[in-house]
């Protein structure tokens, strides 16, 4: 591998040639913070000649170079010189603008005008928009890299724009005076960005830019595994044609499909849990690497690509379960991912994934999906939302472990592996008398609201038990108190009404007809109604603490032992 280095000013850069972002390169992705605070170091609190680092380029042809590290800054750099052109040409300095512009677009040998960076996930944001002289920015954005690129280039423009004001709002000045500051001011300026010294590190080829990326990043926090991985296949499957890039495009496209969830879905955590549920246990953090040792070729590339597009809309459901339509008799499993999601649980997702992918592809029945699913369900809801208790990595790996057995079984088997992964959820679950007191501090009421949306699923899930032919309308359920929030001098304390033993799921007419009536009025309309009344309640004549406490265990034991058994 040869290596060249050099020390450049950002001019002497400019001028070698032009720069591309080559395709196994992120989008742009620096924030507000990370814009201000190069203008700051550069602008504001710079001496001359300051350093700002290195940059990687590799040869493409003769003046044409890739960049494999340092894209962020030069991109940066870019905006900086396109936006100090906007301002000299719009206080009517031409000749300076025009002469900055060819640090931004100039002809090349063919008399061909050419951006000097040239990027192709911000196409044609970044070229029609911001380098192009003349250009006006689009107010609307479609992607994230264009809003990034967007509000850098304000924050920039809008400093400059401040300077200029400064100077033209100084009475003290004449006009003539005035112009005069304003171009000394700007080319001061673009002068000090122009001035900014670089280390160049120049690689012969494509091939050493890989590796030197790889070997820059792995170990830093810069790129994030989906991007070393995207690098990994770009590099496993090369374009067969070059304006094309079908592989980056279809990478690409799931984090896009993520990205257009209204849930935060991470493309490194589905990395990850993809995986697991198909590969040797591995944690995020030696993901890279195990993908890197795995898939070597072509052919296996290709196949980890086409399951990776399969498994991301199977993710998506996964944590957007109301996303895409159910038939009747598939709502149990629509009901159990949105369960696990209101856990807030993420260990059983390669087994999730698994039990999806075999059902979808006929080779486990809805009654064995359901089945699987349910069970994670039912213990989480004790181990996780009840008693919250902490998940050891031995449960992820136990997870992992049955994703991939299941995947890999025959069918006559696939249902042994189900009943093994229920038994070991069996052996983990904690005891009645843990349920049972974390149960108790299982609060609802306008005071205590954290628990609202698991006290509706648990007065759910028991009415949908007990009582499955009464349609619900769950958009038009409400939570009814026994005794009544406003309370009175004899009346229970705040945490014993907020108890989940003096709760009902009700419709929101039966709410409003219940209201503050007494607990015997309350009684005479519940009877009449369609609401699931357990035995407990209905044989109370008087409501108070007591009977509120004796309640709430009398539930325990029926979702522990009936509701989410396992």
């Amino acid at each position: 591998m040869k290596i060249e280095s050099y020390d450049r000013t950002v001019d002497q850069l400019l001028r070698m040639g032009y720069f591309k972002i080559p395709r196994f390169q992120r989008a742009y992705s620096w924030e507000n913070a990370e814009v201000e605070d190069f203008w700051q170091d550069t602008i504001v609190d710079s001496d001359s000649d300051y350093f700002i680092g290195s940059i990687v380029l590799f040869r493409l042809g003769e003046h044409l170079y890739g960049i494999t590290d340092g894209q962020q800054r030069l991109t940066t750099i870019t905006m900086l010189l396109c936006a100090i052109r906007n301002v000299l040409s719009a206080n009517g300095f031409d000749a300076l603008a025009n002469g900055l512009h060819n640090l931004i677009e100039r002809p090349d040998i063919d008399n061909k005008n050419q951006f000097i960076l040239q990027a192709e996930t911000s196409y044609p944001y970044l070229q029609e928009y911001i380098q192009k002289f003349g250009g006006s920015l689009r107010s609307v954005t479609t992607s994230k890299e264009e809003a990034l690129l967007k509000n850098g280039y304000d924050y920039i423009f809008s400093n400059l724009n401040t300077s200029v004001e400064a100077i033209r709002s100084d009475t003290s000045l004449s006009a003539s005076k005035q112009k005069v500051a304003i171009s000394e001011k700007l080319t001061r300026i673009r002068d000090r960005i122009l001035r900014l010294k670089l280390i160049t590190i120049i690689l012969e080829n494509e091939e050493d830019a890989y590796l030197i990326f790889e070997t820059l990043n792995t170990r830093g926090k810069d790129l994030t595994v989906s991007d070393l991985a995207r690098t990994h296949l770009t590099r496993m499957l090369p374009q067969s044609n070059r304006n094309v890039d079908r592989p980056k495009e279809r990478f690409n496209a799931i984090i896009k499909q993520f990205e257009a969830s209204k849930e935060d879905i991470s493309i490194n955590s589905f990395l990850h849990h993809y995986w697991l549920s198909r590969y040797e246990y591995t944690t995020e953090r030696k993901l890279y690497r195990a993908i890197k040792k795995r898939i070597r070729t072509a052919p296996e590339a290709k196949d980890y690509l086409d399951s990776l597009e399969t498994d991301a809309g199977r993710y998506r459901i996964v944590h957007e379960p109301a996303g895409r339509r159910w038939r009747i008799e598939q709502h149990c499993i629509r009901d159990s991912l949105t369960a696990l999601n209101l856990f807030r649980v993420r260990q059983q997702i390669p087994f999730v994934l698994s039990v999806l992918g075999e059902y979808e592809n006929g080779n486990i029945t809805l009654r064995q999906a359901k089945r699987a699913l349910e069970a994670v369900e039912n213990f989480h809801f004790a181990f996780t939302a009840v008693t919250s208790q902490r998940s050891s990595g031995g449960i992820s790996f136990m997870y992992a472990h049955h994703a991939r057995v299941l995947r890999d079984a025959s069918s006559r088997d696939k249902p042994k592996v189900i009943d093994e992964l229920v038994d070991k959820l069996k052996a983990k679950l904690p005891d009645h008398q843990e349920f049972e007191a974390n149960f108790r501090d299982i609060y609802c009421s306008e005071e205590y609201t954290k628990d609202k949306l698991l006290v509706q699923y648990i007065l759910g899930r028991m009415t949908k038990k007990f009582l499955p032919a009464i349609p619900i309308d769950w958009e038009q359920m409400t939570i009814e108190h026994i005794a009544n929030q406003g309370r009175t001098a004899n009346s229970p304390s705040k945490e014993e009404i907020a108890e989940i033993g003096n709760l009902l799921l009700v419709s929101e007419k039966l709410n409003s007809q219940l209201k503050n009536k007494s607990f015997s009025d309350k009684m005479r309309i519940l009877r009449g109604s369609h609401v699931y009344l357990d035995d407990y309640l209905r044989a109370q004549t008087t409501w108070g603490a007591e009977q509120i406490r004796e309640r709430t265990d009398a539930l325990a034991g029926i979702a522990f032992d009936v509701v989410w058994k396992l």
